[in-house]
């Protein structure tokens, strides 16, 4: 496997009536971050953007950048609702909280 790609893809939800996306790799997330509003960029964004860009240049693994993109997509409500599962130890209450 590419180091690039991820382990399993990000998929991305803009609401209904919207295909869902699924990025699969460091470079689809890259590109997905460049393309968001500039005057919707904070300091998540920038995290995951800069986590990408480490992957990019083998600074950092595909899996980081992933865990990375993966907080903004949940961040901002993009992250679709299959994904936003609780890790082990996590109630699915805790997870919901964070969409809101």
């Amino acid at each position: 496997m590419d180091q690039l790609h991820f382990f399993s893809p990000v998929r991305i939800s803009r609401g209904q009536g919207h295909p869902l996306e699924e990025i699969d790799n460091v470079a689809e997330a890259m590109m997905f971050l460049r393309k968001w509003p500039t005057g919707r960029r904070g300091p998540v964004y920038q995290c995951a953007l800069n986590c990408c860009s480490a992957a990019l240049s083998g600074q950092m693994s595909a899996e980081e950048a992933r865990k990375a993109f993966t907080g903004f997509a949940r961040i901002t409500r993009l992250l679709d609702d299959d994904m936003a599962l609780p890790v082990p130890g996590e109630s699915k209450a805790s997870v919901h909280a964070l969409r809101r």
